[in-house]
């Protein structure tokens, strides 16, 4: 993640394309398309173009003409990049030097990407088994509660929960998160996806109208985590797509993922995060 954001901004002038962005950092487009949105909450697109716009911004208050800088950047015409900053900012790159330090920029995004301690992790052959729980289709999104799996979550009755622990005879043996299907395959906070609450089970067949879902067999990355409740597993969760799957024999299989956090009284939490996983070719 480093190697692709180091050379985003090597390159802010040119408008570099996903595509070679993802080819500079060793990565696929789908890998890097993940970890920004994980990190940053927008598409590797979105964020090449709002950070040419925040770099033209601080040309222009460096006292640049807004001439000089729509053709630095790569723009056809001056009002062509007077409408793209206006569209951005809300304010005509022609007020920008009057503006100066009071100018409000809408890019917001602390990214701090730090290599050189290992992520710790274990690898899981695990047959087929299913998932029983409570399912629904969900609005995509990327930061903080989603209303749409919080009211899934208050709609599991006793009586399901009872027949959840019933079920519960595999690893990880826990209530577990898991999401599939989504409408935009995880790259952009856009359409549904399927959110299951439950638990793992070899059982087939599940009472008091709960879902069961068929899991293939696969190999899988398992990361424990342990610290702030969510913070510390969002942070490995980015982690895994911004630097674990650059760097490991393995690419993403199937599935998306499974986790689980139990939570402690003073805010804390010993999560896992259950990734399918198969070997590059």
């Amino acid at each position: 993640m480093e190697r692709a954001l180091d050379y985003i901004e090597r390159h802010l002038t040119e408008a570099p394309t996903t595509e070679e962005v993802a080819r500079a950092a060793g990565v696929t487009e789908e890998q890097l398309r993940t970890a920004l949105l994980l990190i940053a909450g927008m598409t590797p697109s979105r964020y090449i173009r709002e950070r040419r716009l925040s770099a033209a911004a601080s040309d222009l208050m460096a006292g640049a003409s807004v001439t000089e800088v729509a053709f630095r950047y790569g723009y056809g015409s001056v009002e062509g990049f007077s409408r793209a900053f206006r569209s951005w900012c809300g304010t005509l790159p022609s007020d920008v030097a009057r503006l100066g330090s009071h100018m409000r920029s809408p890019l917001h995004i602390a990214i701090d990407v730090k290599g050189g301690h290992l992520m710790e992790y274990r690898i899981v052959e695990k047959g087929e088994f299913r998932l029983a729980g409570v399912a629904a289709r969900v609005p995509m999104q990327f930061e903080g509660e989603n209303p749409a799996i919080a009211e899934l979550a208050r709609s599991i009755t006793e009586v399901q929960r009872a027949e959840m622990h019933r079920l519960m005879d595999t690893e990880p043996r826990r209530v577990v998160n898991a999401s599939w299907n989504p409408d935009t395959n995880f790259q952009e906070e856009a359409g549904e996806l399927t959110h299951l609450i439950g638990v793992p089970t070899t059982a087939r067949a599940a009472r008091e109208g709960l879902a069961l879902v068929e899991v293939p067999a696969l190999t899988w990355a398992v990361f424990p985590n342990d610290g702030p409740h969510p913070e510390t597993m969002q942070q490995t969760t980015a982690r895994i797509y911004a630097e674990w799957l650059a760097e490991v024999p393995y690419e993403l299989d199937g599935f998306r993922m499974l986790s689980f956090s139990d939570v402690r009284d003073d805010g804390t939490a010993y999560s896992e995060i259950w990734v399918p996983v198969r070997r590059k070719a």
